[in-house]
């Protein structure tokens, strides 16, 4: 044991605020871990709930006061394991995002500190969980200091459902929190829906609290969970809608063979299901969970890098509930739009962000709505997911699926006033070129841009004069250190930041150099 650094239980009063600044050096590796921004309901099974698929936790302080956290793991490659999941995948506790590194110190001495028996209680019940006993000393029952373990059974409903879900991805998902016995998936209320079945309630509970209103792909198939009023699954059949994983010898039944999608990689679902790790067992685990937004992350070095939709992954019927509009269709009704301000080509910038526009069509008789046809129905569902209830001019753009399956362009001679554009050749397609950078860089509208393309003429106050003069008010600005053909700008709010985007992105910087912008997931 290094013990150079003296346990923690000398700073627990905070006197020793210097220790907690973000910024810091990165500290060496340790098997304590300093958790940041903690929201003050948040109860020690939660924090503990974060570590526990890495390993056995074996102390853990909280400084409520602080929202800061402590958590000690049995040995430092759990912790380091730990670290290296959640670095590219930011954990959420309670949808508030929570930062974690290494702390400086090795151990966590907290017997001697005052408001420890609730942590140390929490501690108590995982451990005779995780090793099988659940008669606690002291304690009633381990209802009393976990959330109660309720049933063994998950169900879970798949919201926004553009790529197939098969069971094996289920199980390669849900695996992680604990031995999955048996699965049945269905369809019921046009949702595709699972049943689940533990060989513990309590890996159960930590599944639901890691995985609730998270997305299996980028932007989509979001899972809502909750606990199912059975306590056990009857499965008649091994096939793929329904499995019971420790019974080999049940037939298949005559289960409906599933239908080859013709989507599989077309739209390459960015790395969210990365495939498992090569290398050591002390990188995590195989599974990558962005945030509840759908960000794509970057890819861990050691990752084979992401999943493609191999077929087997992408067997099973397409189902996306659309309200009124047709499932899987590629055009967009946009309502509520700013009648004086919104032209065919802002549109076609704005929904170009996220896939390539081939029509706009603003309605002659009634301007706050248009028609979007993008490339593919994946593209139209992205659209939709980031774009609507943003603010656009003043108003919050509604985005749904249209009945209509393409764009009509007006007849000879039929008065339209420019408002119908065919944008199918237009040059600036951000998602022509498969397999594009572009698709890994798909993120929400944020008050942050991305700028690149800059000529070397053009300086930092070029930039953010053209950005003024837009009518934005610029926070913040920022040239790549290794690249200054590239910038961040932080601008007043997203409403702002989508506004500069619809109107400067193609802006011609002279030197033969057009100006690309796109939304940011780093802030300056």
């Amino acid at each position: 044991m290094n013990n150079s650094s003296p346990p923690i239980g000398v700073y627990a009063n905070g006197n020793d605020n210097k220790k907690f600044k973000g910024d810091r050096p990165p500290c060496s590796p340790s098997r304590v871990l300093h958790l940041r921004k903690i929201p003050n309901d948040v109860t020690e099974a939660e924090v503990i709930s974060l570590g526990l698929p890495f390993g056995k936790v074996t102390n853990l302080l909280m400084l409520k006061g602080k929202s800061q956290a402590f958590l000690e793991m049995a040995s430092e490659e759990a912790a380091i394991t730990m670290v290296n999941y959640y670095t590219p995948v930011t954990p959420h506790l309670r949808s508030q995002p929570i930062f974690i590194q290494y702390s400086n110190h090795r151990e966590l001495k907290t017997d001697n500190l005052p408001n420890q028996a609730r942590a140390q209680a929490a501690l108590q019940a995982v451990s005779a969980i995780q090793s099988g006993s659940l008669a606690l000393p002291g304690a009633p029952s381990s209802e009393g200091t976990m959330l109660p373990g309720q049933s063994p059974v998950l169900r879970i409903i798949i919201e926004n459902l553009f790529y197939p879900v098969t069971l094996e991805v289920l199980h390669q998902i849900f695996s992680k929190f604990g031995t999955v016995l048996k699965i049945i998936t269905f369809t019921k209320n046009n949702q595709f829906q699972a049943l689940l079945q533990y060989a513990d309630p309590m890996n159960a509970q930590y599944a639901k609290m890691a995985l609730d209103g998270q997305n299996i792909y980028n932007a989509c198939c979001t899972l809502h969970i909750d606990f199912s009023k059975l306590t056990s699954l009857n499965v008649k059949y091994n096939n793929d809608k329904s499995r019971d994983f420790t019974r080999l010898d049940l037939p298949t039944g005559d289960g409906h063979p599933s239908l080859e999608s013709p989507m599989a990689a077309a739209f390459g679902a960015p790395g969210i299901i990365s495939s498992p790790y090569a290398g050591a067992a002390g990188f995590g685990p195989a599974i990558g969970f962005p945030q509840a937004t759908g960000l794509s992350v970057p890819g861990i070095p050691g990752a084979l890098g992401p999943l493609a939709l191999t077929s087997s992954a992408v067997t099973g019927r397409m189902a996306i509930p659309g309200a009124g509009g047709i499932p899987g269709n590629s055009v967009l009704l946009v309502t509520n739009l700013n009648p004086d301000l919104i032209t065919p080509h802002g549109l076609f910038i704005l929904f170009g962000v996220y896939g390539d526009v081939h029509r706009v069509k603003i309605m002659f008789n009634k301007k706050e709505n248009a028609l979007v046809q993008m490339a593919d129905a994946n593209q139209a569902q992205l659209a939709m997911n980031h774009l609507n209830g943003q603010r656009l001019y003043g108003k919050v753009l509604r985005a749904t699926l249209s009945k209509h399956q393409s764009v009509q362009l007006p007849r000879e001679g039929q008065e339209d006033q420019g408002l119908t554009k065919d944008f199918s050749n237009s040059p600036l397609h951000r998602f022509k070129k498969p397999g594009s950078k572009n698709f890994q860089n798909i993120f929400p509208p944020s008050a942050t841009l991305h700028l690149s393309n800059i000529p070397p003429s053009v300086t930092m106050d070029d930039l953010k004069n053209l950005f003024t003069e837009a009518g934005c008010s610029v926070k913040a600005f920022k040239f790549f250190q290794k690249d200054r053909k590239m910038a961040l700008i932080q601008l007043g709010s997203v409403e702002e930041a989508i506004q500069a985007l619809i109107e400067l992105h193609n802006h011609d910087l002279g030197e033969n150099h057009h100006l690309r912008v796109s939304f940011s997931k780093s802030t300056i």
